[in-house]
């Protein structure tokens, strides 16, 4: 299934709008019904303003009328394991849970690295906090 994801990510990196960073990633997300969503990163021309691909893989994730994520892939062009910012960080826990894992892949090679997204986040913003 990692495989699937880093093909799906790499895809959609290839499809991104980069011009003013040049620094292009993708993004693939697989949901707890097995699903795959992906996105890219798109910026405008008021840089640094746009989305990143974690934020537009969920976005197309939730119009799917889905909300729970299982797993992630994320590979950039110019940068081996690059991981997910902080801000989607964040929008990944509220889909996802401490132990959904998050897959950092090389363009060329796939995954070379798997965490978990309470790695990367250990103090995430608990969603019951808020309600």
């Amino acid at each position: 299934m990692t495989d699937q994801l880093f093909t799906a990510a790499r895809a959609a990196m290839d499809l991104c709008h980069a011009p003013y960073s040049n620094f292009p990633v993708g993004v693939a997300i697989r949901t707890k019904d097995g699903r795959v969503f992906t996105g890219a990163n798109i910026e405008v021309v008021s840089f640094p303003e746009g989305w990143c691909a974690e934020t537009s893989a969920i976005a197309h994730m939730v119009m799917a009328g889905a909300r729970e994520i299982a797993e992630v892939a994320v590979v950039a062009s110019r940068m081996r394991a690059c991981t997910p910012c902080g801000g989607c960080r964040q929008r990944l826990a509220e889909f996802g849970t401490s132990e959904t894992l998050v897959h950092l892949c090389d363009a060329q090679e796939g995954v070379v690295e798997t965490v978990t997204l309470g790695d990367l986040l250990p103090k995430a913003f608990p969603r019951e906090a808020v309600s």
